[in-house]
């Protein structure tokens, strides 16, 4: 059997602070991002377009590298943001909050999307970064496409975690995606997609013994 990297598989939402108010701000709903996030996507494309009357094709353009880009992005944060602890027992608290308590708890159905208490202040500063690179309107249209591309990420990791895939593309991340949280956590970052592995060297060799030994520790508990 491959060596166990979580402590329940159990569907529910574990506690992670004492007060409510602070605890609610951890837990989402898989649909809470989508409200949220396609108006304002909407509403960036809008202003690249018509506002900013840059043209369907330099609008088209500019989404398309903002969804490319996310690509990269998704890895860079996955491998050395979340996955980074650092030292000491703060460091340790800290890391759990941010990405640790989905390791131990894959499964936690109300921590499988952002919360918008974290996405929103992230894409704010995110889009502050961009702002040095990009004028005002080309800026809207490549940060509509960077969000779509959050968007599908947030999405899919949620049914990477609770959707039956039999075949194709997303059978294929998901097997990804398992192998990373119940084989090798160091390896096979990419979620939405395992480009970026390939190309990093980080993609998580499959052993057919090894592989099936992972995917029934994910059905166990």
């Amino acid at each position: 059997m491959a060596k166990k990297h979580y402590i329940s598989n159990s569907g529910e939402s574990v506690r992670m602070f004492e007060n409510n108010f602070l605890n609610s701000l951890t837990k989402v709903h898989y649909a809470v991002p989508l409200i949220f996030w396609i108006p304002v996507i909407i509403f960036f494309l809008w202003r690249a377009y018509a506002q900013g009357e840059i043209g369907g094709a330099a609008t088209a353009l500019y989404f398309g590298y903002g969804l490319a880009f996310w690509t990269l992005a998704e890895y860079v944060l996955h491998r050395w943001v979340f996955h980074y602890e650092p030292p000491g027992k703060l460091g340790k608290r800290i890391h759990f909050i941010f990405h640790g308590v989905h390791h131990d708890y894959p499964r936690d159905r109300m921590r499988l999307v952002m919360p918008l208490s974290a996405s929103i202040p992230m894409a704010a500063i995110i889009y502050l970064l961009f702002s040095f690179f990009f004028s005002t309107f080309y800026l809207a249209g490549f940060f509509a496409g960077f969000l779509f591309g959050y968007l599908i990420y947030d999405e899919c990791h949620y049914a990477i975690h609770h959707a039956n895939f039999k075949s194709g593309f997303l059978k294929k991340i998901k097997d990804h995606h398992m192998l990373h949280h119940y084989s090798d956590p160091d390896k096979g970052f990419g979620v939405s997609s395992y480009f970026w592995d390939r190309i990093f060297g980080t993609m998580i060799p499959k052993k057919g013994k090894a592989n099936n030994s992972t995917t029934r520790e994910h059905h166990e508990a």
